[in-house]
C-alpha cells in the first residue's frame, strides 16, 4: 500500500511538471511568434529605409551633378563676362577714333546734325531706351544657358567688333578721300546733305556703330543678370544638397541602428528554438517515466 501511495504521489507529480511544462512550451511558442512578427515588422521597416535611403542617394547623386553643371556654366559665363568687358574695351576705343574721325571731317566743313553728337550723348540716349525695351522683352522669356549659347554669344561679339573695325576703317577711307579731294568735294556735295550735316554713308556707318553698340550693352546686361541669376541657382542648389546629405546620414544610422535590432531578435529566437527544443526533450523524458511508471505499478498489482 505504501508503494502505492508513493506511486501515486510520483505520477501526481510528473503529472503536474508535465502541465507546467506543456504551459511553459505554450507560452515560449506564444513568445516565439511575437518574436517572428517583431522580426518580420522590423525587417519591412529596415526594407523601407533602405528604399528611401536608396531614393535619397539617387537625388544626392543628380544634386551633385547638377551643381557641378551650374558651376561649369558660371564659369563659362564668367569667362564671357570678362571678354565681354575686353570688347566693351574695344567698343570705346572705337568710338573714340569714330569721334576723331568726325573730327577730322568737320575741319573739312562736314557739319555734324543733331542726331549724332560729338561725344555720343544722344546715340547713347537712344541706345539705353532700346535696351530697357529688349531687357523688359527678355524678362519675359526662358533664359538660355549652355556651352552652345556661349559660343553663339562670343562669335557674334567677335563678328561684331569686326565689323566695327570695318567701320572705322570706312571712315578713315572716308576721310583719307575727303582730304585727297579737298574743299572740290565739299563744294560739290549735295544741299541736303549739307544740311543734315553728314554724309549718307557715313550716316548710315555712324547708326550701325551706334545699333551695334546698343547691341554690346544690352548683351553685357543680360550676361550680368545670367551670372546673378546662376549665383542664386547654385546658392539654393547647395542649400538642398546639404538638406539631401543631412537626410542620407540619418537614413543611414537608422538603417544601421535596425540592422543592430534584428541582429538581436535573431539571437533572442534562436535562444527560444534552443528553448523549446530542451523542454519538448525533457517533455518526452517525463513522458516515458511516467509511462515506465505505469508499467510498474501494474506488475506489482498483479502479483499482489
Amino acid at each position: 500500500m505504501v508503494s502505492n501511495a508513493q506511486l501515486d504521489n510520483e505520477k501526481t507529480n510528473l503529472m503536474y511538471q508535465v502541465d507546467t511544462l506543456r504551459d511553459t512550451l505554450l507560452e515560449l511558442e506564444e513568445l516565439l511568434c511575437e518574436t517572428r512578427r517583431e522580426c518580420e515588422e522590423k525587417n519591412r521597416e529596415c526594407e523601407r529605409e533602405r528604399h528611401t535611403h536608396n531614393v535619397l542617394k539617387i537625388q544626392f547623386e543628380e544634386m551633385k551633378e547638377t551643381l557641378k553643371q551650374s558651376e561649369e556654366l558660371l564659369t563659362a559665363l564668367e569667362r564671357q563676362k570678362e571678354y565681354s568687358d575686353i570688347i566693351h574695351d574695344e567698343r570705346e576705343a572705337l568710338r573714340d577714333e569714330v569721334c576723331r574721325l568726325k573730327d577730322a571731317l568737320k575741319k573739312r566743313g562736314i557739319v555734324l546734325g543733331s542726331e549724332v553728337t560729338a561725344n555720343g550723348e544722344v546715340a547713347d540716349r537712344a541706345i539705353d531706351g532700346e535696351t530697357a525695351s529688349r531687357l523688359n522683352q527678355d524678362s519675359h522669356t526662358p533664359t538660355m544657358t549652355g556651352d552652345g549659347m556661349l559660343e553663339i554669344r562670343l562669335r557674334k561679339l567677335v563678328e561684331e567688333r569686326e565689323s566695327l573695325l570695318d567701320q572705322v576703317r570706312k571712315l578713315k577711307a572716308t576721310a583719307e578721300q575727303k582730304q585727297k579731294n579737298g574743299t572740290e568735294e565739299t563744294g560739290s556735295m549735295d544741299e541736303d546733305d549739307l544740311q543734315n550735316g553728314l554724309d549718307p554713308h557715313i550716316l548710315d556707318l555712324q547708326r550701325d556703330a551706334n545699333r551695334q553698340i546698343s547691341d554690346l550693352k544690352f548683351k553685357l546686361v543680360k550676361s550680368v543678370q545670367e551670372v546673378t541669376a546662376l549665383e542664386q541657382n547654385i546658392i539654393r542648389l547647395e542649400g538642398q544638397v546639404g538638406r539631401y546629405k543631412t537626410s542620407a546620414e540619418a537614413a543611414e544610422k537608422v538603417e544601421d541602428e535596425l540592422k543592430v535590432e534584428k541582429r538581436k531578435l535573431q539571437r533572442e529566437l534562436r535562444s527560444a528554438l534552443d528553448r523549446i527544443d530542451e523542454l519538448e526533450a525533457s517533455n518526452s523524458h517525463l513522458a516515458k517515466r511516467l509511462e515506465k511508471m505505469k508499467a510498474n505499478r501494474s506488475a506489482l498489482l498483479a502479483q499482489q
